[in-house]
């Protein structure tokens, strides 16, 4: 068999494990099951990210040594995962002896290559993002996570980034389904054309004492994105599958924001190292899917809003597979998608109770009276939706790929209803009962093999069932009444144990009943009539016909000066006179750089008006979510520029 080596992000430590991180693990975990199914050696390893100054100043805050608080979180991880089912074969962590080895070695071959030299280092940094920030001063906020930078000075190793402008461009070029969705490798374009190309990456601290010592620097320590991408790399150091060497990964799997960090900084370290050692050991991973953001009702997760959720209050009252099915069907993996507990026991009620629970009960309890059990033999391949599934797995379509096998549980519900199985029985027609009833359980053995990577709990216990097992619902049906207070009170029934766990659990009248006070979701679902916030007043289809929307495709972004909350975009929308200028208040919500390539929709009639004396041309659509933050309307099928939306 060959192999097949996926990766998730290495989780960064500073806080208990939550849905955003269950999210590219399930993701993950499905990926490695479709993988092994189609009779690939798969390996997923995924892991803790813990150096950095970050992770010590939340080590101090708790009265604890960094490696003593990184253990506690990365055992939290291992025992979420370990609860959740997930099928991982390497636990990573960057603390291990093994990677600071590695990472020695990786420094070793970009030094002696000539990519690495001796400097100093005075200017902007955020700690939380672990990032430097160009053109900034202390005080500012920082541009990826908005909290305010730290001014800092130090010697350190450099690394020369700005070798690498030409060739990375050309290499993304050259490849360009290796950065994945294509909005992701837009960005990343963006990025490597700027004006001035790539700057030098300071690639070791003076000021940090906690990460992985530089062998020639006494008292500097590797930079954590230097550190932390290795882990990778360390976890199959070595290892092989049948001959075939598990390195380079197949797939790393991430999340937006760290897009950077995987599709610029790690393919140069990469690029520069193998120089030196041109073996195949430092060769490039073969692809990096970046996904969206895992919102709460539309809002981002954060312990400062108190609306983080955690997976495992979750599964123990719905069931891993409710949460997984529903994560992989709700979001269009790449995109933005949102949680929330109303929507979950929806869905779960619809397509897996109501859908595939009622087919599989259906069929197996009329088997069992009209057949004793055995089941008749039948022809039936449903060869066109294992190909529409399997299409969509390969692509990372999982809502795709469910819609398709959903379709085929849906058109078995209406073969039956219209076949009546049970008149046949009466009539004793049993040749085509037997056609009926075997073509239904053909169906469901389809259904469970195509749709185990995403819930593989279930689909072995209706296959369990097929073999002759006992027969059991397997979805019962949720009542939101009952299952939501439930999730809700374990919630906070894990939020005070992690607090415990770390140190911060309140004493009665003390002052940390106030911290774990502040990071509980004391409402975190609203419960609306129709699901939706009050409608504005109705209007007429002639009212609606007045606006003019259009497809357009962003060419250039930048912000206007002296407004924080303003962008300057030009947009095509296929007209002779060329893009059109519109002033957007986005720019609190996205960076320039992660428009341009983007396709919107637009208000193209709206009268221009100006703002900050530059003439708007028209308006861009985009959803105010909670808090005011917005998020432009976008399309998941190619559409032309110019299309009118009706």
């Amino acid at each position: 068999m060959s192999k097949y080596y996926l990766t998730t992000p290495i989780y960064y430590v500073n806080a208990a494990p939550h849905i955003g991180h269950t999210y590219t693990t399930i993701a993950a975990d499905a990926i490695k099951r479709w993988k092994t199914a189609q009779g690939f050696d798969c390996v997923l390893t995924t892991g803790t990210d813990e150096h950095g100054q970050k992770i010590a100043r939340a080590a101090a805050a708790q009265n604890k040594q960094p490696k003593e608080f990184t253990d506690i979180i990365a055992a939290e991880f291992k025992r979420v995962w370990d609860q959740m089912g997930f099928a991982i074969d390497h636990f990573k962590r960057t603390t291990d002896a093994d990677h600071a080895v590695n990472v020695q070695s990786l420094f070793h071959a970009c030094k002696q290559a000539g990519y690495v030299y001796p400097g100093s280092y005075s200017g902007c940094y955020c700690f939380f993002d672990e990032l430097y920030v160009n053109d900034a001063k202390p005080g500012d906020p920082c541009p990826d996570c908005g909290r305010p930078i730290e001014g800092i000075t130090e010697e350190n190793y450099y690394f020369k980034l700005s070798a690498f402008t030409d060739r990375l461009r050309q290499f993304h070029l050259d490849n360009p389904d290796w950065c994945q969705p294509e909005i992701r490798r837009n960005e990343v374009m963006a990025f490597l054309n700027q004006e001035g190309g790539l700057k030098d990456l300071s690639i070791s601290r003076s000021t940090v004492k906690w990460g992985i010592p530089v062998p020639e620097a006494p008292g500097q320590v590797f930079y954590v994105w230097f550190d932390a991408l290795m882990t990778y790399h360390t976890a199959v150091l070595n290892q092989s599958v049948n001959g075939e060497p598990l390195w380079p990964a197949d797939l790393h799997l991430i999340g937006k924001e760290i897009l950077r960090f995987h599709a610029i900084y790690w393919p140069a370290f990469l690029m520069a190292a193998a120089e030196a050692e041109p073996t195949g050991k430092w060769a490039l991973p073969k692809k990096v899917f970046a996904h969206g953001w895992l919102l709460f009702e539309n809002d981002k997760m954060s312990k400062s809003k108190g609306n983080i959720v955690r997976a495992t209050p979750i599964q123990q009252v719905m069931g891993a597979d409710a949460l997984r099915y529903f994560l992989l069907r709700e979001v269009p993996f790449g995109s933005d998608g949102s949680f929330s507990f109303d929507a979950l026991v929806t869905r779960y009620n619809a397509d897996l109770a109501n859908g595939l629970g009622n087919l599989s009960a259906r069929t197996l309890a009329m088997i069992a009276q009209y057949r004793g059990g055995k089941a008749p033999e039948s022809s039936a391949t449903f060869d066109e939706t294992r190909a529409a599934a399997a299409a969509a797995y390969e692509r990372f379509e999982f809502h795709k790929a469910l819609e398709a096998i959903w379709s085929l549980i849906g058109e078995m519900d209406r073969y039956i209803v219209a076949h009546k199985p049970w008149e046949l029985a009466k009539q004793q027609k049993d040749a085509e009962l037997d056609e009926v009833l075997g073509r239904c359980f053909a169906a469901l053995k389809v259904i469970c093999e195509l749709a185990a990577p995403v819930i593989p709990e279930s689909a072995a216990r209706i296959q369990a069932q097929l073999a002759g097992g006992a027969l059991g619902p397997i979805f019962p049906r949720a009542d939101a009444k009952e299952v939501i207070p439930k999730m809700l009170e374990l919630e906070k029934e894990e939020l005070a144990r992690q607090a415990q766990l770390l140190g911060k659990a309140p004493v009665p009248g003390g002052a940390g009943a106030e911290e774990v006070k502040a990071e509980a979701p004391a409402a975190p679902v609203k419960m609306m009539v129709d699901g939706v916030a009050d409608l504005a007043p109705e209007i007429t289809i002639d009212d609606f016909i007045k606006v003019d929307l259009r497809v357009g495709i962003i060419v250039s972004a930048e912000a206007v000066p002296k407004a924080d909350k303003l962008l300057h975009l030009k947009i095509d929308i296929g007209e002779t006179k060329g893009p059109r200028t519109i002033v957007a208040g986005i720019a609190l919500a996205y960076k320039p750089e992660q428009l341009i390539g983007r396709k919107v929709a637009i208000v193209a009639n709206l009268a221009p008006r100006k703002l900050r004396g530059i003439e708007s041309q028209g308006m861009i659509v985009a959803a105010s979510l909670e808090g005011g933050s917005p998020a432009l309307v976008s399309f998941l099928e190619e559409v032309p520029v110019g299309a009118r939306l009706k």
